[in-house]
């Protein structure tokens, strides 16, 4: 089994490790860049996505970061991960990673109050479709080479998408009981091994 790192720097990253040990899947708590070396995948965490950037920076992750996803290491990132790892933002800051061709507008659907649930059709996951939490949640409005879109809210906005070793969802997979995303995840570490 491989092992899979949470970027703990900021967020929602433990709500992970639960899901991943409802798998039986060996997780690591990840703080400072040479951890990096410890994990076959990571996953970046939905929280505040500028702190997040901002203690990226501070802690030295940009570079080793970059480099280990460019090399082949899977990396997920889940709403505000899902901005870190963009190419580019509509909105001025942060500074994302330059990862996945994909643009971001954050808090695409509005404030904390107009957070909301729906149910997905996901490519790649078997079974009814998953509930999805969406949180002062991001959208994809641009899609460049390389990208395929797992799934789309009902206006056809994409919320998954996928490119090579990286994953991002604009939701909150962790905050419910179903495991199959996390489990596309998983996958995605075991072939990259």
């Amino acid at each position: 089994m491989p092992k899979i790192g949470l970027l703990a720097i900021q967020g929602d990253f433990h709500e992970h490790i639960l899901a991943l040990d409802r798998l039986g899947v060996e997780s690591r708590e990840i703080r400072k860049p040479q951890q990096l070396d410890e994990v076959d995948g990571l996953i970046i965490p939905g929280g505040e996505s500028t702190t997040i950037v901002q203690l990226i920076d501070i802690f030295g992750f940009r570079e080793v970061l970059v480099e280990k996803v460019k090399n082949g290491m899977p990396v997920w990132g889940t709403c505000a991960g899902m901005i870190v790892i963009a190419d580019k933002l509509k909105d001025h800051r942060p500074e994302p990673l330059h990862l996945m061709n994909i643009k971001v507008s954050r808090n695409a659907f509005g404030r904390q109050t107009d957070s909301f649930e729906t149910d997905l059709d996901i490519k790649g996951i078997e079974g009814p479709p998953f509930h999805a939490i969406f949180i002062r949640a991001p959208v994809v409005t641009e899609l460049r080479e390389g990208v395929e879109v797992l799934a789309a809210v009902e206006d056809g906005r994409p919320v998954a998408v996928r490119q090579d070793n990286m994953l991002a969802t604009a939701f909150h997979p962790e905050l419910t009981d179903d495991t199959r995303v996390h489990e596309l995840f998983v996958r995605m570490v075991e072939r990259s091994t």
